[in-house]
């Protein structure tokens, strides 16, 4: 049976009413969606951070965007709101640390989490903001690149 987290279009909006993004699992390979979430960012003219341990940069449309090795080395981790791209196990290891740096909107893209991913994030006290499972547009659950406009526009931010 299919994961269900109560996101809606007005948890989405609220991932958008952040200053500042990063993107956990950004990749330096096009063909991937860490890649093409991190872009779509920057093609939104959103100020988002690339999270990649194992690479120094990460280029989109000739622009290289200098990337930090974990969420621990945002300068502004409270207000920023974190996409993750990462599997399962690897998404709830980033959802603790982000717990502990003060994160409190986070947007899991599907294939990140679990029944583990789902039961910490929605836990009490943890996190403002979940947008994550069943719901929005897409056909695998509230995504970036297909819910992501809709909640802009909403914030006025496009």
């Amino acid at each position: 049976m299919p994961l269900s987290i109560s996101s809606t279009e007005a948890g989405a909006r609220a991932f958008f009413a952040k200053p500042y993004f990063a993107v956990v699992g950004a990749s330096t390979n096009q063909a991937k969606f860490g890649y093409k979430i991190f872009a779509w960012y920057t093609y939104h003219d959103l100020p988002a951070t690339p999270i990649n341990p194992a690479s120094p940069a990460i280029t989109v449309d000739g622009t290289a965007h200098a990337t930090l090795p974990s969420i621990s080395a945002l300068p502004h981790p409270r207000d920023t709101g974190l996409s993750v791209i990462t599997p399962p196990a690897v998404t709830l290891q980033v959802l603790q640390e982000a717990k502990k740096i003060g994160i409190s909107s986070v947007w899991l893209q599907p294939g990140t989490w679990d029944d583990a991913v789902v039961e910490y994030a929605t836990a009490a006290d943890n996190f403002v903001d979940v947008v994550a499972g069943e719901g929005g547009r897409g056909h695998d659950g509230w995504c970036v690149l297909v819910d992501g406009e809709r909640a802009l526009k909403a914030n006025g931010k496009l």
